[in-house]
């Protein structure tokens, strides 16, 4: 068994997989705003990770269009020291840098200076693409999405032939509100067809993510337990340790609920929840992840919590560390009411998943930084283990962990040893780093391969973008007679108590976060 298990391992690494996939076709990624943190942290790290496997195609080529006064040498500068950083301290396919990779990418770069919303740029770009295939990346502020977007489209730069595709990756936030969101798409649909367009969400790129199809589909022990008849409920969770550091201006504009709730939270609970589709086609399973979307009700008040983090301290070790408040940040106000907290309470419409609450949460300045979804079981019945107290039966959780560490944890109860029948809690866990040995990627890898191929599966459709900003509208203005009022919770903890009672009414807990 254990050779057959070493067998299965080395089959199914993650590397090897890669590369027995196809190379992606000649083009160019052209990168807006490259010369911004984003592409230095992370683009240029998954691009010289897919190198490694070997599925760029030797044409590939990159260039970085920024309004930045920076020669080609200085760029390339920047990007050496992420790319050692990031070998060093993250891990990659390669143990330490590989230089033949490396040179490979960096001379195959290219820098045009010039302004995101002036027409020579696009101009001086479209001489430089030729008649090649291009992937547009828009690592720019939202507020450049549909200015680039029009003057892709009115300089030509959009236009496909046969031998030619051209796309665009557009980054979050993608709208603020729903009829943001809405007028954003009818925006982009005026110079690009859907099939053109890739709404990403990085938390798709993540293994645990992906493998939640996987585990549910292909295992025969799993999708017939995972619907209402099994399932107590379900609890979401995208938990940070950082204030909102130096984006204090970005964040009182934003708040949790815009920054993190119509998007990664959503992916991560249509993924959990989405009927088995008919293949794994992209419009086959974006079609089910919009589908469980629209059977969400808006949330409502008395189901939504809304808190902002006060001053207090983070331990570590024998040492405790004084936080400041939300409102003790540069550049938030003194008064404000932004909430860097949400915890709801969602029911999703269906035959599958009615009377089965999804709750959700997500904070800043919290005990510690996990993203886990959490399948609690129903319980057995009571009855039968009369010698072991119904407050010490061990409930039945099935938690996926999506960062900072990825893999699977199932939690269920065993005998203790001895002549009672008294139980005891057991719980085992698959890592992938474990498993598979592997250090952690970027999380894009697959996501700009996937755009470099043409699969629109792991990205967002305008449907479901607006189907998510849909089912939060009621608690976003501040006008709104739904809105929750802000509540307040010590940096450091768990979150504001409030957000406990959306549980406790149902004599349910959340999990932990330690």
């Amino acid at each position: 068994m254990n050779d057959v298990l070493t067998s299965d391992r080395e089959m199914l690494s993650p590397t090897q997989s890669l590369r027995r996939l196809r190379k992606a076709p000649p083009g160019v990624m052209v990168i807006f705003g490259g010369g911004g943190d984003l592409t230095k942290r992370l683009l240029i790290p998954a691009i010289y990770n897919l190198d490694c496997a070997d599925l760029l195609s030797d044409e590939f080529s990159v260039i970085v269009v920024d309004w930045a006064e920076m020669t080609s040498e200085t760029l390339l500068a920047q990007f050496r020291e992420s790319i050692d950083d990031f070998v060093s301290k993250r891990g990659s396919c390669a143990a330490k840098l590989k230089e033949e990779n490396w040179d490979r990418i960096t001379g195959n770069i290219q820098y045009i200076r010039g302004s995101f919303e002036e027409e020579s740029t696009y101009t001086r770009l479209k001489e430089a693409l030729g008649e090649q295939s291009a992937v547009f990346y828009l690592a720019v502020a939202a507020r450049f999405f549909g200015p680039v977007v029009d003057l892709i489209g009115s300089t030509g730069l959009a236009q496909e032939t046969e031998n030619c595709s051209r796309r665009v990756i557009i980054e979050k936030p993608f709208g603020s509100d729903l009829n943001s969101a809405k007028e954003l798409n009818a925006r982009l649909l005026r110079s690009l067809g859907e099939t053109q367009i890739y709404r990403i969400d990085h938390y798709l790129g993540k293994e645990t993510v992906q493998n939640i199809l996987a585990l549910r589909f292909s295992n025969g022990f799993f999708e017939p337990l995972w619907n209402r008849d099994n399932i107590d409920h379900i609890q979401i969770t995208a938990a940070e340790t950082v204030g909102v550091e130096r984006r204090g201006r970005f964040y009182e504009s934003t708040g949790a609920i815009r920054d993190m709730v119509p998007n990664h939270l959503m992916q991560l609970l249509s993924m959990v929840a989405m009927e088995a589709p008919t293949s794994f086609d992209a419009e086959a399973v974006r079609n089910e992840k919009s589908k469980v979307l629209s059977a969400i009700q808006p949330v409502t008040r008395e189901n939504a919590v809304r808190g902002q983090y006060v001053s207090g301290s983070f331990k570590n070790g024998d040492h405790a560390e004084a936080l400041r408040g939300y409102r003790g940040e540069p550049d938030v106000s003194m008064g404000s009411e932004t909430e860097t907290y949400v915890a709801m309470k969602l029911r999703i419409d269906n035959w599958r998943w009615a009377g089965v609450p999804f709750y959700i949460r997500t904070g800043k300045r919290l005990r510690c930084r996990k993203t886990e979804i959490a399948i609690h079981f129903k319980q057995a019945p009571y009855a039968l283990f009369r010698d072991t107290p119904v407050d010490k039966l061990t409930p039945n959780i099935m938690v996926l962990h999506i960062q900072p560490t990825e893999g699977v944890t199932m939690q269920f109860s065993a005998k203790v040893p001895g002549p009672s029948v008294r139980l005891g809690g057991v719980r085992m866990k698959f890592d992938y780093s474990d498993w598979f040995q592997e250090g952690p990627s970027t999380g894009y890898e697959t996501l700009i391969y996937d755009c470099l191929i043409g699969d629109q599966t792991l990205f967002q459709r305008a449907d479901s973008i607006e189907e998510g900003w849909r089912i939060v509208q009621p608690v976003l203005s501040q006008q709104s007679a739904e809105q929750p009022p802000l509540c307040f919770y010590a940096a450091g903890l768990d979150g504001p108590r409030e957000a406990d009672e959306l549980l406790s009414r149902s004599r349910r807990k959340w999990l932990p976060l330690k």
